[in-house]
């Protein structure tokens, strides 16, 4: 963002709440780039007794991760898991635990991650390529690589699954 969106005057480098923040740089404008966190979904998803974690069609081979996407304007977090597991996956779901809240710095976004319950007929939508099925063994033991958001997720989900 190099200008401003009130104004069109350009943006600038400010200190602000010890923060660098963009600024419009004319005295009459007010604006300031907070730069908030975009919301995003993520849902581990039971279904027939197993787990889904999908491949992005986008991501490198042998990548997969639970269901994820933005929350829509207007809409809650956990409307928006169902959507999602719709949406990807053609499924109907039910909303199980809230497993916690995660931010992903790198794309400035803030992860909000549920544990849903799933049924009817398996159908992938153009955003995936694939889809495994894993027992909760196969699960606690994925290998999930580099996407630690998806690690944190699944810590805190077999922490709540296997606590004394």
């Amino acid at each position: 963002m190099n200008y401003c969106p009130n104004c069109s005057a350009e943006l600038k480098s400010y200190q602000i709440e010890g923060v660098e923040r963009l600024k419009c740089s004319t005295a009459q404008c007010s604006f300031v780039h907070w730069n908030n966190p975009v919301p995003v979904v993520m849902a581990l998803v039971q279904y027939n007794e197993q787990y889904i974690v999908a491949h992005n069609v986008v991501w490198p081979e042998g990548i997969y991760s639970f269901i994820t996407g933005y929350v829509d304007e207007h809409e809650l977090p956990d409307q928006a898991v169902l959507r999602e597991v719709k949406e990807e996956l053609g499924l109907e779901a039910t909303l199980g635990r809230f497993l916690g809240h995660y931010m992903f710095k790198e794309k400035n976004q803030l992860i909000i991650a549920y544990e849903v319950i799933a049924n009817g007929s398996l159908k992938l939508n153009h955003e995936l390529s694939d889809v495994l099925y894993l027992s909760f063994d196969g699960l606690s033991q994925y290998n999930f690589g580099p996407l630690y958001i998806t690690r944190q997720v699944l810590k805190e989900w077999m922490r709540i699954n296997v606590s004394p």
